[in-house]
């Protein structure tokens, strides 16, 4: 009983708060939502990522053929990611180069490696889609609460000028609905942050694993294309 007669009080103060702070309460839990949506969408991308690369990887180092293992992924209906469409589109480009009459090796490699730099940058941007906005959330919306909690204890001042025996009963609801404000940004913030660092991390880790795997690919190509 004495959890369900707390959770009405809340909830009363919150139906009862002035305009602005509701306004600032309704804005925080829009902006928690959209950041767990995003946060369960990072999680499930960045393991699927994850899980390509080893798979990948695992395949590339067996010894494979490079022609047969590009044709694998040609055989496909979805669109290759991460590892793969590093893979695919610096083994294109270097197919291409190749057949052209009199290409020069050096020419070759740049054209090779420039296509891998290009799938990087757009890997990354993958890694790194909704971050900006879990970054936004996590240190905007405990200044954000804060407004709501000035303004909310401002508006529990200026009442008082209307009352002649002024005593704790009478400024403590608005007090009260003012700080739920700083609560709910608090809520919105501190899982913002914690996901933001965690796939930040994980962006980067994954990253830098692409680019190792751009530098040993690209150094196959090129004892490839001077041995012949």
């Amino acid at each position: 009983m004495p959890a369900t007669e707390n959770t009405l009080s809340i909830w009363h103060l919150v139906v009862n708060a002035s305009f602005v702070v509701q306004l600032v309460m309704l804005s925080l839990i829009i902006a928690s939502v959209i950041s767990w949506a995003m946060i369960f969408q990072r999680v499930t991308y960045q393991r699927r990522a994850k899980e390509a690369f080893t798979s990948f990887e695992k395949q590339f180092w067996s010894g494979i053929d490079l022609n047969q293992l590009y044709r694998q992924g040609n055989g496909r209906n979805e669109y290759a990611e991460g590892i793969e469409n590093i893979f695919r589109s610096g083994f294109k480009e270097f197919t291409r180069l190749r057949q052209q009459a009199g290409a020069d090796s050096d020419a070759v490699m740049e054209g090779c490696q420039r296509a891998m730099r290009v799938a990087l940058a757009r890997e990354e941007e993958k890694l790194e889609e909704n971050l900006p906005f879990l970054a936004s959330v996590a240190s905007v919306s405990p200044y954000v609460g804060l407004f709501g909690t000035v303004w909310g204890i401002m508006q529990s001042f200026l009442s008082l000028s209307n009352v002649h025996q002024t005593t704790l009963a009478t400024v403590a609801p608005g007090i009260a609905e003012a700080l739920i404000a700083t609560a709910i940004g608090l809520f919105a913030a501190i899982p913002a942050v914690l996901a933001y660092n965690k796939f930040s991390a994980r962006a980067e880790a994954l990253m830098s694993n692409y680019r190792t795997f751009a530098e040993e690919f690209s150094a196959i190509l090129h004892r490839q294309v001077h041995s012949k």
